[in-house]
């Protein structure tokens, strides 16, 4: 959907020109699932698929949101009355970062608002982060709030942790805002400090693939929850402020002290093990060896099979695949329970790869999975 195209929806729908149109990309993470809310590491890139905004400003207290992709109109609510947790509808993401902000202490006074995303939805690429960011650069910019990236990040996330409700981490909302053409973000989650690396794929022969599976999962009912106190029962135990305290080399020595916690010593295992791959894949692209990060993508998806337990058969069944036909490495992304997945491998194999994953879901009776490139892409950005 082009700014042009989103610009035009806004003055068919509200009878006037909007004073900006922005874009917010989904994201993909290359490696580093669930530690975000344990304080960890992450590695995720921007996607060239984008939440796009047209947005004016209003003075009188009016919040009018409308989406493209949803087959309503235009819902119209009063900043005054937003309230965490009132709305179960897609509204209440925009809304939400409305009300983050006005907590927070700045004037926002109302907004007109059409949005339009080519983010896929319950794919485990961060759809809901995309339409947050860019609902908060717009009001940021036509507010002049002299907020940066990482401080709208911090907003979204609240908007979603508290007027949402869904308890996730600060990682989508990060990467949607900061990442960078080209690159990944190596982002250390607890200081919110970031390192941009290069990951140009097709400059060394390579590819990656994010296969879709079409199963779609609901971070908001149970089960991310579930884990995200297991993983703070677990530092509670240990006596740790959160997961990324435990060291990589003492690991064995806080599962013992865990005893019979089977449940949570799992949990710890792979927020543990999972914060050294990051800081492994760091180290390999850093040094220009981008073919070795293969495996440990591979290691990461066993680890989230097995001690976090958030895979399903479609994912295993694109790993499993992919790897018997030459991938390089693959892993699921995301949250996990359906989503994605993501296939590394040379740019020769992205054909016979990709009718492989194809045939095996058509031989297992699973709904076509939908496969595309991915391609480090900017973050955030004012179109119009």
């Amino acid at each position: 959907m082009g700014a042009q195209q989103v610009r035009d929806a806004f003055a068919a729908l509200y009878g006037t020109e909007p004073d900006g149109v922005w874009a917010a990309p989904g994201r993909v993470n290359l490696i580093g699932e669930h530690t975000d809310y344990n304080d960890g590491f992450v590695m995720p890139f921007a996607l060239p698929h984008t939440a796009v905004a047209a947005v004016s400003r209003r003075e009188d207290g009016v919040l009018r949101l409308h989406s493209a992709d949803i087959e309503d109109g235009v819902v119209e609510l009063r900043v005054a009355d937003l309230d965490p947790e009132s709305d179960k509808s897609w509204t209440a993401y925009p809304a939400g970062v409305v009300w983050a902000l006005r907590e927070a202490g700045h004037p926002v006074t109302g907004a007109d608002i059409h949005l339009a995303s080519t983010v896929p939805a319950g794919a485990g690429l961060s759809s809901s982060a995309a339409l947050e960011v860019v609902v908060a650069l717009a009001l940021n910019d036509l507010y002049e709030l002299g907020l940066r990236g990482w401080q709208l990040a911090r907003l979204c996330q609240r908007a979603e942790n508290v007027y949402v409700g869904a308890p996730v981490g600060i990682m989508d909302q990060t990467a949607s805002a900061c990442c960078e053409a080209g690159h990944a973000l190596f982002l250390d989650t607890r200081d919110l400090s970031q390192r941009q690396i290069p990951f140009d794929l097709a400059a060394e022969g390579m590819r990656l693939l994010v296969v879709d599976t079409r199963v779609k999962h609901s971070h908001s009912e149970g089960e991310y929850g579930k884990r995200r106190a297991g993983c703070e029962k677990g530092a509670a135990l240990l006596g740790v402020d959160a997961l990324r305290d435990v060291a990589y080399d003492d690991l064995d020595a806080a599962l013992e002290r865990l005893g019979d916690e089977e449940e949570v010593r799992r949990l710890v295992r792979h927020i543990v093990t999972e914060n050294h791959r990051v800081e492994r894949v760091v180290s390999l692209l850093s040094s220009g060896d981008t073919r070795a990060i293969g495996p440990v993508l591979v290691e990461g998806h066993a680890s989230l099979r097995d001690d976090f337990r958030i895979s399903c058969p479609e994912l295993d069944l694109v790993v499993d695949t992919a790897m018997a036909s030459g991938a390089l490495g693959a892993r699921m992304t995301g949250g996990g329970f359906g989503g994605s997945a993501i296939v590394l491998l040379e740019e020769a194999d992205v054909e016979p790869v990709t009718k492989a994953v194809e045939k095996a879901f058509a031989t297992a009776g699973f709904t076509s999975p939908r496969v595309f490139e991915a391609v480090p892409a900017p973050g955030a950005r004012r179109l119009v």
